[in-house]
């Protein structure tokens, strides 16, 4: 029998679901399976790579639910003799208003179980004892279970991954009326690879909300442990958070305070706009960190959530907080670069960058010149192995030119405009022979310029800056087509998955940039413009950038940072960035400083061979993921921190992809 006692607050909380089911989205119910879920499941699994877990049927005995999962393999076929899966959560949503007025729709844990009758066919039905006196299970409103199975090994011995699901049904086992569903896993997984744990041991934001709800933070008396705080003080730099006082600087710096990089309003979020709707002193305080309710602190004092929306309007609320990425959007619109480079015969070249407005045409460069905080290029030789270190190179000698064209809307000492646009004449450069890499120089190029919401204002000394489009420009010593560097390994918009469109590099020290179709020198199979990040080798150099010490090659920098910052996130997913493996790409490049890191000495410059430099930049030598060792690697032809000369000899002479074949999906593949 269901439970059907009724009290004030079971009323109140049924009236309230009843409402909130008038406005929300219909549906026809959830039915379980046809038929008996004895009934034989067709052949077991024999491997399973993925286990998928469906919820087919929730019925009710006694106030108490029973539900039925099937389990299945990446071949849809049943999973049979699972011993790691319970019902981690088991919930009810207690809507808006209930517990006071203000307040957001709060989920309400009653239990969880691990009792469960294998039917020996894929299907596995779960109890419950009885619940909490004061949790009874309430018909009217919308029930969740978290089904969470460990990884772990069949009987037979098969290994079996992780999987974890959550799905909400109504009072009598059907579809919900009305859930609170306000950011989408599928959002998440932008940035977390999918089945890499974010944190403890979940892989999905649902399990992450089924634990961490405003009850449970209540009852520790630890208001930042509820999910609605929690996870903004996680994606945000205000303050510190967790275990170990861990800081959440790596997470603010991928979203760089982008709300929109996780609130994205999709069909399948009927509440994606919650939390601008329904302002509360607990979600606001996980941001807005110098603000004390009570004591009136930063905000006029306020003791619960009544009135929050007196003054917080649901638009008003929504504009301040999607301000700053619309004001972004707006501006990086509005002007672009094109850029040329001629070189001469005394091997200096001239570099031109003419302004474009937002439809792409050249405009007067002076009309917007007070309107420019900085405009700043670099240029270096070779776009596949540049020989111009980011300092002086001790192989070369030569260091990239950089010149700042524009600086506080002012021209710089050598520059002049010149039909329009910005021109300016680089030193002397150590152009190659005609057909080499040498041949070409380039340029890459960032704009930053000031604004006033997203409105082009004259620059002053606290104006608010945007970095805009990039822009790359190559020139010939021989007039010849340039040599280019290859842009099918990592296509920037894998990085724009996590990082969002208007994600600002190296804005600070630098003007900064955000990479568009403006840098794009080359084209996909579709005729879509591939955007690469080729232009980086202008700084991040064979050589390194500032120290010796640091791998700053880009083969090596890109690596270290997302192993070093990001590894959580991305789990060691080369696919999360790469959308290829261009290996021929080795056969263009010498040997990269990677700074006598299996030396004491740190500061002594060390050079490897670019395959074993570039893999050993994550399997580090003498770690657990490094399957060779040291001297393993150099009976394969490889030099591991040796002199320039040496390494640079046996560059091509390397036999790794002999045998290895990496791929972005499996870069562990052999040849067999």
């Amino acid at each position: 029998m269901m439970n059907t006692k009724k009290s004030k607050i079971a009323l109140l909380l049924a009236a309230s679901a009843f409402s909130m089911a008038l406005t929300g989205c219909g549906s026809d119910g959830k039915d379980g399976p046809d038929g008996n879920p004895g009934n034989p499941g067709g052949e077991p699994a024999g491997t399973i790579t993925k286990l998928n877990l469906d919820i087919t049927k929730v019925s009710y005995e006694n106030g108490a639910p029973i539900v039925t999962v099937f389990a299945t393999n990446e071949a849809d076929m049943p999973v049979v003799g699972l011993a790691n899966l319970e019902i981690k959560k088991a919930l009810q949503l207690i809507p808006e208003g209930a517990t006071g007025p203000g307040n957001s729709a709060n989920w309400q844990q009653l239990g969880s179980t691990k009792t469960f009758v294998d039917k020996k066919n894929g299907y596995y039905e779960f109890s419950f004892g009885t619940f909490d006196a004061d949790k009874k299970f309430n018909t009217q409103l919308t029930q969740r279970f978290n089904i969470v199975s460990a990884a772990g090994t069949l009987p037979d011995g098969t290994t079996v991954p992780v999987a974890e699901m959550v799905e909400d049904f109504d009072g009598q086992g059907n579809a919900p009326l009305y859930t609170k569903n306000i950011v989408s896993h599928e959002v998440c997984t932008s940035c977390h690879v999918e089945g890499e744990k974010i944190y403890h041991q979940a892989t999905e934001v649902e399990t992450c909300i089924s634990c961490h709800t405003q009850e449970f933070a209540d009852g520790r008396g630890k208001p930042h442990v509820a999910f609605s705080h929690l996870i903004h003080n996680v994606h945000n730099a205000n303050k510190a958070w967790g275990k170990n006082n861990k800081v959440p600087e790596v997470a603010q710096n991928i979203v760089q305070d982008n709300c929109q990089a996780c609130h994205v309003e999709s069909d399948m979020l009927s509440e994606a706009n919650n939390w601008s709707r329904i302002p509360t002193m607990e979600v606001c305080t996980s941001c807005h960190v110098g603000i004390d309710f009570a004591a009136g602190k930063g905000h006029s004092t306020q003791l619960d959530n009544s009135n929050c929306i007196a003054c917080h309007s649901s638009e008003t609320t929504k504009q301040i907080h999607t301000s700053k990425k619309a004001d972004k959007k707006a501006v990086i619109a509005q002007l672009g670069m094109e850029a040329t480079l001629v070189a001469k015969d005394d091997n200096t070249a001239v570099l031109s960058v003419a302004i474009l407005d937002k439809d792409g045409k050249a405009i007067d460069a002076a009309t917007v010149q007070n309107q420019i905080k900085r405009l700043e290029t670099i240029t270096n030789v070779g776009p596949n192995f540049p020989i111009m270190g980011y300092n002086p190179s001790p192989v070369s000698g030569y260091k990239k030119v950089t010149k700042d064209l524009i600086k506080n809307g002012l021209l710089e000492s050598g520059v002049t405009i010149v039909e329009g646009k910005f021109t300016f004449t680089t030193p002397a450069l150590p152009f190659g022979a005609e057909g080499t890499d040498t041949d070409t120089a380039f340029s890459f190029i960032g704009l930053e310029v000031c604004n006033t919401g997203s409105t082009l204002t004259a620059c002053t000394t606290d104006s608010t800056t945007t970095s805009m489009k990039a822009e790359m420009a190559f020139g010939t010593k021989s007039g010849k087509a340039p040599s280019m560097r290859h842009v099918n390994s990592v296509e920037f918009g894998t990085c724009q998955s996590c990082h969002g469109e208007t994600f600002e590099l190296h804005k600070g020290y630098h003007a900064g940039f955000v990479m568009t179709e403006q840098l794009s020198h080359t084209q996909d199979a579709n005729g879509k413009p591939i955007v690469g990040v080729d232009g980086c080798v202008a700084c991040h150099t064979p050589d390194g950038t500032y120290s010796p010490a640091n791998r700053g090659a880009l083969e090596l920098k890109v690596h270290k940072t997302h192993v070093d910052k990001a590894y959580g996130l991305i789990g060691g997913n080369c696919a999360s960035c790469h959308n290829d493996f261009n290996l021929d790409s080795f056969k263009k490049k010498g040997a990269l400083n990677t700074a006598a890191t299996t030396s004491d000495d740190a500061t002594k410059p060390g050079y490897s061979t670019p395959i074993a430099a570039t893999c050993t930049t994550c399997h580090t030598v003498g770690s657990q993921y490094m399957v060779h060792t040291k001297e393993q690697l150099e009976s394969y032809g490889a030099i591991i921190d040796g002199e320039y000369s040496e390494a640079n000899a046996a560059a091509q002479s390397e036999t790794c992809f002999y045998c290895h074949k990496p791929t972005p999906t499996d870069h562990t593949q052999v040849k067999m």
